[in-house]
């Protein structure tokens, strides 16, 4: 159950909020729609609900705030748009990721594949689906780690019509188990066909919270769509008889030969058309809109389409006839078999279109063939189950679907869910068991999983090797480098050596695909700064760094003695505290990557903030250790060294005398330096969006 209070954003300068004490609730069981127009506030709210957005009001989801929920994506599944992931990754790559994230068993991936129906692309890469693929992949992301509440911003945007269906289905299946679902939609006739309550926002203020039924009432007309090659004519006669009879009938001239009358009926227009020798060639109840000069968007497409509604066409002798369309047919006449004299049933417009009149026993009754204008025919296991809901007492507020697989997760408020077909709800995959408490080791494998999923740390490693061998090289020919520098592939005019850039890199992408490509997060931008995920990006990053640092000394040396023979790639004697200075430097690189692109979002400015440590933070720590002053910090690091080495046993000062030997350094205590910043401005940023 969702409980949204006072959700008001925050005021656009001379603008008035896009959300203005907006207070509604979704419950379990039934799907809730946020209609609106454009432009009316439904992605604000969304927003908001969720946290993604600075205002005030709070939301409970089933009694607690979001940021109060240990799991949210055990409890919430949450789709704004398209699927945030990196587009070179894969499908099921991308899933196994987030199971990783998310806690869950490996094999949920490929039972969400299955579950979806997107099975054979399962290898292929996220930035090449279409809009229909890209929306079951948002959906598999969203029911991964089976979450009671769904919250889906437009869901069907942009579908066809039986993608749509599908995805109607399967929220449809959600809610019929228990699970709370709440969508935004700018198409009222979409709001009354698959919701159970629709909330309706106007220029950010909500203006109706009604059940799917009297929105269709009240705020959804319904009407008659006519064709007739005498529609003005006609147009008249039932102006004149409804003024004659005193009724309030309001008749809208559409396009060609179509009339839409709002406030008759099928019957009435039949019989006047029938005793004035006016010639019919369509006549149909249409689930309508709020009307000529309605706020809100009408739905895409022609205006002339309708709904798979009951259709009633009347010959020129009076004859009535029943047929089922979405298109309606051609202005040359009816084509096809009709079921003669059978009941037209009263349409439900927070259900699936009904097949037909049923029988007792569930069957469907039919009297003779039936006509179908282009209605897409969709498997039995994606039929939507034609739903009521029936007043009920408190000892009957349980779920009773008799076609829907049995998973309960909260009794029905206030009401029994009644099927009346047999047509079956879509499958969601089975229930979980998600680990209780959390593990060390979730981020470690998300982290591992999200590196290793594509290819661009390997490209980034390759592309090192070559400049460093390269690099040393070119030094080596012209002479006057020193032999750690040139095993490095360092030069002095360079601040830093390739293998550090490369790190740096490493490290800034580490942190800047999670802005770019939010894959842990419900929106762009919004990433979860816990600190496990912060160590487990550090200890990857280090990692891939160390070999990163050793494969370039083993490339260099090996390149060297193949162009040069063996005396520059001889091991100086010192390489003890010269290998731990270079691990340090390259792996402090990665770190400060990873820091920097956390703290301020981006690839480009953690990669910017790796460079900017020898350019501008050693001049100033170099300027005001041995700068003119009274007293000097001249001998530090031999101070440091008598001070701290004495207290380590076990021969570790070696150790530590090479960490502080390379912190001595200016390029080692600038890095140092810097990390120690970042350190404190990420473990801020932290902390001040928990206090939010």
């Amino acid at each position: 159950m969702i409980q949204a209070i006072g959700l008001t954003s925050n005021p656009r300068k001379e603008f008035p909020p896009a959300a203005n004490d907006v207070s509604f609730e979704a419950r379990a069981g039934r799907i809730t729609a946020l209609l609106g127009a454009p432009g009316a506030g439904k992605t604000t709210v969304v927003r908001l609900m969720l946290e993604l957005q600075q205002g005030r009001g709070i939301t409970h989801f089933r009694g607690r705030p979001l940021h109060r929920i240990a799991h949210p994506s055990r409890e919430v599944g949450v789709l704004l748009g398209d699927v945030p992931g990196h587009p070179a990754r894969t499908v099921r790559g991308h899933l196994r990721m987030l199971c990783a994230a998310a806690g869950v068993p490996v094999r949920r991936a490929d039972e969400m594949l299955e579950a979806v129906g997107i099975v054979s692309l399962r290898e292929e890469r996220l930035g090449t689906l279409s809009r229909g693929m890209d929306r079951r992949l948002g959906l598999a992301c969203v029911l991964l780690a089976d979450p009671h509440t769904l919250v889906l911003d437009d869901p069907a945007g942009g579908l066809s019509t039986g993608e749509s269906a599908w995805l109607h289905g399967m929220l449809r299946a959600h809610a019929a188990q228990g699970g709370t679902v709440l969508l935004t939609t700018a198409d009222p006739k979409e709001a009354a066909r698959i919701a159970d309550r629709v909330v309706t926002l106007e220029q950010g203020r909500l203006v109706a919270d009604q059940e799917a039924a009297e929105f269709a009432r009240t705020r959804l007309r319904p009407r008659v769509a006519v064709r007739s090659p005498h529609a003005a004519r006609l147009a008249v006669l039932l102006a004149r008889q409804a003024r004659t009879s005193q009724r309030s009938l309001e008749v809208v001239r559409e396009s060609g030969n179509r009339l839409s009358v709002y406030g008759g009926t099928c019957a009435e227009i039949g019989e006047i058309a029938f005793r004035h020798g006016i010639v019919v060639h369509q006549l149909a109840d249409e689930i309508g809109d709020m009307g000529p000069g309605a706020d809100l968007a009408p739905a895409t497409g022609p205006r002339d389409r309708i709904l798979a509604e009951p259709v009633c066409v009347t010959d020129p002798h009076g004859t009535a006839l029943t047929a089922r369309s979405e298109e309606p047919p051609s202005s040359s006449g009816p084509s096809g078999h009709f079921a003669t004299d059978a009941p037209a049933p009263t349409a439900e417009p927070r259900s699936a279109p009904d097949p037909g009149p049923s029988s007792d026993a569930g069957e469907p009754v039919t009297s003779g063939p039936t006509l179908s204008f282009g209605q897409p025919q969709l498997p039995e296991a994606q039929a939507r189950t034609l739903l009521e809901l029936s007043p009920a007492g408190p000892s009957d507020g349980g779920l009773q679907a008799a076609t829907a697989p049995s998973r309960p997760r909260a009794p029905h408020p206030a009401g029994t869910l009644t099927a009346h077909t047999l047509d079956v709800l879509p499958p969601l995959p089975p229930s979980i068991s998600v680990r209780p408490a959390p593990s060390p080791l979730r981020p470690l494998r998300y982290e591992i999983r999200r590196a290793t999923g594509t290819g661009t740390g390997f490209r980034t490693g390759a592309v090192v090797l070559a400049v460093s061998v390269v690099t040393a090289v070119v030094l080596a020919r012209i002479g006057h480098t020193p032999q750690p520098r040139l095993l490095a592939a360092w030069p002095r005019e360079l601040p830093l050596p390739p293998a550090a850039l490369g790190a740096g890199l490493l490290g800034a992408l580490a942190s800047g695909d999670e802005f770019r490509h939010p894959a842990l997060a419900a929106d762009r931008g919004t990433v979860p700064r816990r600190l496990g995920l912060l160590a487990a990006k550090l200890l990857v990053s280090s990692t891939a760094a160390l070999v990163l640092a050793v494969l370039t000394l083993g490339c260099d040396a090996e390149v060297l003695r193949l162009v040069y023979g063996r005396q520059l790639a001889q091991v100086p004697a010192d390489w003890f505290p010269l290998m731990t200075g270079w691990i340090g430097l390259v792996v402090g690189c990665a770190w400060a990557g990873v820091l920097a692109a956390g703290v301020f979002r981006s690839t480009t400015a953690g990669l910017a903030a790796v460079v900017a440590v020898p350019l501008l933070v050693v001049p100033v720590v170099h300027r005001l250790v041995n700068g003119q002053s009274v007293r000097t910090a001249a001998g530090l690091p031999v101070r440091l060294r008598e001070t701290l080495l004495p207290r380590w046993p076990f021969g570790g000062e070696r150790h530590l005398e090479a960490a502080l030997e390379m912190m001595s350094q200016p390029v080692g205590g600038a890095l140092t330096l810097s990390l120690a910043v970042l350190l404190c401005a990420y473990l801020l940023t932290t902390l001040r969006g928990r206090f939010r």
